[in-house]
């Protein structure tokens, strides 16, 4: 189960794929969320492929020439599934086995790795869809408890002194450099966690967009233990 307590009515929970894609976003709502308890072994998936790097993608055939147990064969047919789901509305979904995502030091005061709460923009109208089947998994913000990072005024100071060329062009500055798309948890903020096998669509920052844009982060990973997830 989700815990939903301190959702603020930002999420809305459907049963199957067709609602997830069709329902719109409305008023705070901006994450929709086909809640599933799905079957099957996930972790031996994870266990059967060598990571030899942070992050790797896995494709449709190196999934389909694991040997699995019946477990493992019933995890597998829930990722091909939702792959051939994804791809069928338009979606480009990428299978991840993550140990860990590079962590951004350009800039000490203000990193914009996906550790950071963050949001997603394009220039047409798209969502996210993102899906944890094993390892820690991504949490969500409600709006009004995060603060634009780039609105906090001993932020924005340092963010001026980067730039160092005055006002003009600083707002440009501010979204070439994605600094506008993060965000600071406020004090006593309550993230919410996005669960296991639960497929989630975020609401993302486009010209369009009827709804604020779900504010969100990469969890921090367990040493050892890597996470097995879809998203795009």
């Amino acid at each position: 189960m989700i815990d939903l307590s301190h959702a603020e009515d930002q999420i809305q929970c459907v049963t199957n794929f067709q609602d997830l894609v069709s329902i719109p976003f409305h008023g705070k709502i901006n994450a929709m969320c086909w809640t599933r308890q799905l079957i099957g072994d996930f972790s031996e998936i994870v266990e059967k492929i060598e990571l030899n790097e942070n992050i790797a993608t896995l494709d449709t055939n190196e999934l389909r020439e694991l040997k699995l147990s019946e477990q493992g064969q019933l995890a597998r047919e829930i990722l091909l599934n939702d792959l051939k789901l994804l791809k069928a509305h338009g979606a480009s979904p990428i299978l991840n086995l993550i140990k860990c995502y590079d962590r951004d030091d350009s800039y000490p005061f203000f990193p914009t790795d996906v550790y950071s709460f963050h949001v997603d923009r394009s220039p047409i109208p798209v969502d996210t869809f993102l899906c944890t089947y094993y390892g820690e998994s991504s949490e969500i913000l409600p709006n009004s408890q995060a603060n634009q990072k780039v609105l906090i005024p001993e932020i924005r100071e340092e963010l001026k002194k980067l730039y160092g060329e005055g006002e003009e062009g600083f707002e440009s500055f501010l979204s070439e450099y994605f600094f506008d798309l993060h965000y600071q948890a406020k004090p006593l903020a309550q993230p919410i966690n996005l669960g296991i096998g639960h497929l989630w669509r975020l609401a993302i920052d486009h010209p369009e967009s009827q709804v604020p844009p779900c504010v969100h982060r990469a969890p921090k990973e367990k040493t050892g233990q890597n996470r097995l997830m879809i998203i795009c």
